[in-house]
């Protein structure tokens, strides 16, 4: 994969995930998720502020200094996506692999004809039943 198609899965794998905070208890990706949220919201407007703030306390000197934070700055939230990205595409362990299989057979049990892989699911995948999950919930 480019890493174009990576940070687009990352994306996707982000959206995906459910914003409950009981899941932290569960899934150690939820905190990675919520964590890439947070700098993906932040991160752009505290560049930009700290590239602002050096040039309005500081001289045109430190112009090349500014730059360098700047885009050190904006680089979080394409280096956070990246690694969602990465890690939507590892498969499941055992055990959580086992459980998601599980889940997808109580959906399908319960009415539901969800198309989830279950032969060696991913991370992507259990974001997608989480999703699912939820979503049905909450109807």
């Amino acid at each position: 994969m480019s890493v174009l198609e990576i940070i687009k899965l990352g994306r996707k794998y982000v959206a995906m995930w459910p914003n409950r905070p009981e899941l932290a208890q569960y899934f150690t990706a939820y905190r990675s998720v919520q964590v890439t949220r947070y700098v993906c919201r932040y991160m752009p407007a505290l560049a930009a502020s700290t590239f602002v703030l050096q040039l309005y306390f500081g001289s045109i000197s430190a112009l090349p200094q500014a730059i360098v934070y700047t885009l050190f700055m904006l680089s979080m939230p394409v280096q956070a996506l990246v690694m969602s990205g990465l890690k939507a595409d590892k498969f499941l362990p055992p055990s959580l692999a086992s459980w998601y299989k599980e889940g997808v057979a109580k959906v399908n049990e319960s009415g539901g004809d969800i198309e989830l892989s279950v032969h060696k699911p991913r991370y992507m995948d259990l974001a997608s039943l989480l999703n699912l999950t939820y979503q049905k919930r909450n109807q």
